[in-house]
């Protein structure tokens, strides 16, 4: 088996002397795991660093084998996380969600590109929002996506205000107004795709993305919550 593609780095593992075993969110075969001989040498070092864009030729002789990778940078986007204390707590957070939620060899299709804009607009003023965007569009990859289309007790599709916890339904500000310290906000930079709304309104998405992505991915299948991502609000002081 052997093939090229290319993608982000979100996992390392230090193996023998001066090899690494790297993990990267691919374009056209979802997370990929592979050795690679050497990736911890000198010369090596500045390519293998987590969220760096490379190049990746993979090969294995028999399909069950782990891959052996030959990579090569084709971007160091590692640098603009650097110096950083909230983007390093927030590629720390996305790199550990893309190991424990995405498949190997899944062609991760419209996805991809969630993933793709947040580390190529790292730089921009409202990077993180393309971060909140990549957590919502999570839920939906992996088939617990929420329901914001219409009321879920009167089916009122306007004046929706409010998400339920249990459900992840939308709801209306008239039926949610009694229960509203139980309920979460409902997203409408999401949903009409503002990627420039108020830092509280992104806070507000990220607190309803990690309950839903705990209680209906983590739990069900017995996983322990990232501890970096449960910390995520409080490094970032939202």
């Amino acid at each position: 088996m052997q093939f090229v593609d290319e993608g982000y780095i979100v996992n390392l593992r230090k193996y023998g002397e001066n090899s690494v075993i790297v993990t990267v969110v691919s374009k056209y075969h979802g997370l990929l795991t592979g050795f690679v001989k050497g990736g911890m040498s000198k010369k090596n070092l500045g390519i293998y660093q987590l969220g760096n864009l490379i190049r990746i030729d993979a090969y294995a002789r028999i399909e069950e084998n782990m891959l052996s990778f030959k990579t090569e940078m084709i971007q160091p986007v590692a640098v603009n996380f650097m110096n950083n204390p909230q983007k390093l707590s927030v590629l720390s957070a996305m790199c550990s969600l893309c190991v424990a939620c995405l498949q190997e060899n899944e062609n991760l299709e419209r996805f991809y590109y969630y993933i793709d804009s947040f580390f190529q607009l790292i730089n921009q003023k409202n990077w993180l929002v393309h971060y909140a965007f990549f957590e919502f569009y999570l839920l939906e990859y992996l088939g617990i996506g929420l329901d914001l289309s219409e009321c879920a007790d009167t089916r009122k599709t306007d004046d929706l205000e409010y998400v339920s916890p249990k459900s992840g339904k939308a709801v209306c500000k008239e039926s949610g107004e009694p229960y509203k310290e139980r309920l979460f906000l409902y997203p409408h930079f999401i949903v009409d795709k503002n990627y420039n709304p108020d830092t509280c309104k992104v806070a507000d998405l990220l607190k309803m993305t990690a309950f839903f992505l705990n209680k209906n991915f983590f739990q069900i299948h017995s996983l322990k919550f990232p501890i970096n991502r449960a910390s995520l609000l409080e490094n970032l002081d939202l």
